[in-house]
């Protein structure tokens, strides 16, 4: 059969894509991958997705992350790597009463099954039975949570351990190049199977006959009829395109700020520059959750991207920062409000941000940054939702017997996690079927 991509955007990518500004190619996702498996690690997600997309993991170059920090008030910090012996020993250290709960926690999560169905389990209080102390529990939580949690406060357990193993146990990586060498590569791959992409092609309605789709329509009239459709635009966008009753529990709360600052090469030395990201909070209790303000900036991510082993060297040195937003009050904002707010906040994150990794303001050559609404614009994600929605449907069937969910509303996050799950999808539903 024949496979056609509809894409929206001018570029492929989705919330992992690239724009040009002043010269300077610049990512909208790519802090940094997760899943990091060497090439001899047959079972890892990255390998597996590499063999079921036929890609050589031999030519692929990965560039490691070179350690990464979680800070907390206090300062109370914990390092990790892709070593994760270093997480290990660093909780030994900072939490030594701790580490015997660490260390049964981990034996637990080795035996649980977290991509089984099964009914939502509260992570915080799962880790409550093997943790006493909620400052560790806070700070375990932070980089799972802002890497991939659609849930304000806590998250499903299921979810936790899929992270876990994602930043912690398996880590950060970049590969070489790009976001855009990395996606022309994908749809070079995708063409050569004899697929098709369409891009500026959006999708206005889907076409229903009884419990079966049949066809979409495009904003141009144009109808295109199909055997089944794999929607990668989440619950409610779906629902939106079936003119379908949309359930307000699939709406997602958690969407982001980020700035992409850059500075000349010289100034890196000028910042605190031995970790690839920090993770921080200023509370001693992490407040993951929509703000009742415009940007929450008591706790965020500061990413170095140039901080990878082995990375070629450039004339410049990038600094991106990424806070939790209030979506509603970014797009109730008139013009003038939303330039005003855009600056308010720009300039209260640098301060903040540079008590932690020293002054880099003065350095700035360029700098840019986008809101939830801008999220909203580019991605189709409603309300600027990065994770979706809070419900995952993890089998990705729908009401419709040949429509499915794949990505982050199955509830696979990240680059690898989304395109295992658009596999998966395929393997299981569409595959099958023929």
């Amino acid at each position: 059969g024949s496979v056609l991509i509809l894409e929206k955007h001018a570029i492929p990518g989705g919330l992992n894509s690239y724009y040009y500004r002043k010269g300077f190619l610049l990512e909208t996702g790519l802090h940094a991958m997760t899943n990091y498996a060497g090439p001899k690690e047959k079972r890892a997600p990255l390998n597996r997705l590499f063999r079921q997309l036929k890609l050589s993991r031999k030519k692929f170059i990965t560039h490691e992350q070179v350690a990464s920090l979680i800070r907390f008030p206090g300062p109370v910090t914990l390092r990790f790597s892709n070593d994760f012996s270093l997480l290990r020993d660093e909780i030994a250290s900072k939490f030594p009463h701790e580490y015997g709960g660490f260390e049964k926690l981990l034996r637990f999560m080795e035996g649980f099954d977290a991509l089984s169905p099964r009914k939502w389990m509260s992570a915080r209080q799962v880790l409550g039975e093997y943790l006493h102390d909620p400052l560790l529990i806070d700070m375990l939580l932070l980089p799972l949570m802002v890497y991939g949690n659609s849930e304000e406060h806590d998250m499903d357990f299921s979810q936790f351990v899929i992270m876990f193993q994602a930043v912690f146990q398996e880590g950060f990586f970049r590969p070489d190049g790009t976001i855009k060498d990395f996606l022309d590569m994908l749809i070079e791959q995708f063409q050569s199977f004899g697929g098709k992409i369409r891009y500026n092609c959006n999708v206005t309605s889907v076409v229903k006959e009884g419990n079966k789709v049949s066809a979409v329509t495009l904003l141009t009239g144009e109808t295109i009829g199909c055997d089944a459709i794999i929607s990668t635009i989440g619950v409610p966008g779906t629902s939106q395109l079936l003119c379908d009753f949309q359930d307000e529990k699939y709406s997602g709360k958690m969407s982001f700020v980020e700035s992409i600052y850059i500075l000349p090469k010289e100034a890196q030395k000028d910042v605190v520059n031995d970790y690839t990201i920090i993770f921080y909070s200023d509370n001693v209790t992490l407040h993951y959750r929509r703000p009742s303000s415009s940007v929450d900036t008591s706790w965020g991510v500061i990413c170095f991207p140039e901080n990878f082993q082995g990375l070629p060297s450039s004339d410049h040195f990038q600094v991106r920062v990424t806070h939790a937003a209030n979506y509603d009050l970014w797009k109730q904002a008139s013009a003038e409000q939303y330039r005003q707010m855009k600056e308010k906040w720009s300039l209260e994150s640098k301060e903040v941000t540079s008590k932690i990794i020293g002054n880099y303001q003065q350095n700035i050559v360029y700098e840019d940054s986008f809101t939830p609404v801008t999220i909203q614009k580019f991605t189709g994600k409603e309300q600027g939702a990065v994770y979706g929605s809070p419900h995952k449907i993890k089998d990705g069937k729908t009401a419709y017997e040949n429509l499915f969910i794949a990505g982050t509303d199955q509830g696979f996050l990240g680059i690898v996690g989304s395109m295992l799950s658009g596999v998966s999808m395929v393997n299981q539903h569409v595959l099958r079927e023929n």
